[in-house]
């Protein structure tokens, strides 16, 4: 993956396997953006605003458009039928370290505990690592995030010993873990 250029994306880009069906959101999808975004857990561990209404909505996908349009990153709305959104995954470059492929997830609270996020993460890091080739594919995850961890942890991924990465979250600073995905048969990365 060259850090200067753009992700080379196909658009629209449409994952299928594991039983879902990644797409990109279309206007359309605003009401179950709400659904999916105005949840505590979702405003606890995201930078997305709280509460979460249709003007917030708007606003993010118009946020997601304009980085699709980039080339910097694309956020897939995870679905097991082409098209009730029950969750999204976001694959975009790293800011740490542009040569790096970066994932986030998140999914509606009427949907979790069905492996959405598990299903998700393993698809969108095969996509990444035999379309993008980056140097890794990685995840940054604040500590107490248990859940976002079991998924780091059942998809292949592992801490890494890399310094933590700051950001701001609202009205908070947060120091996020790496997890880097572990080829499969190398042991290590």
């Amino acid at each position: 993956m060259d850090a200067q250029e753009p992700l080379p994306l196909p658009s629209p880009l449409r994952l299928h396997g594991f039983g879902l069906r990644l797409r990109e959101w279309s206007d359309d999808d605003l009401p179950a953006l709400v659904a999916l975004y105005d949840d505590p857990e979702i405003a606890r561990w995201t930078p997305a605003p709280s509460p979460f209404g249709t003007a917030a909505a708007r606003a993010y996908l118009a946020a997601a458009c304009r980085k699709r349009i980039d080339g910097r990153g694309v956020h897939l709305a995870i679905t097991t039928d082409g098209r009730l959104p029950l969750g999204e995954v976001l694959l975009f470059r790293s800011a740490t370290d542009p040569r790096d492929a970066e994932l986030a997830y998140g999914v509606g609270p009427a949907h979790r505990g069905r492996g959405l996020a598990t299903k998700a993460v393993r698809l969108v890091t095969e996509y990444a690592t035999r379309h993008l080739r980056p140097r890794r594919v990685v995840l940054c995850i604040e500590a107490e995030n248990a859940a976002s961890e079991a998924v780091a942890r059942s998809t292949g991924f592992e801490l890494t010993d890399d310094e933590p990465v700051r950001r701001r979250h609202k009205d908070r600073n947060v120091a996020l873990r790496t997890w880097c995905h572990r080829e499969e048969g190398s042991g290590s990365d």
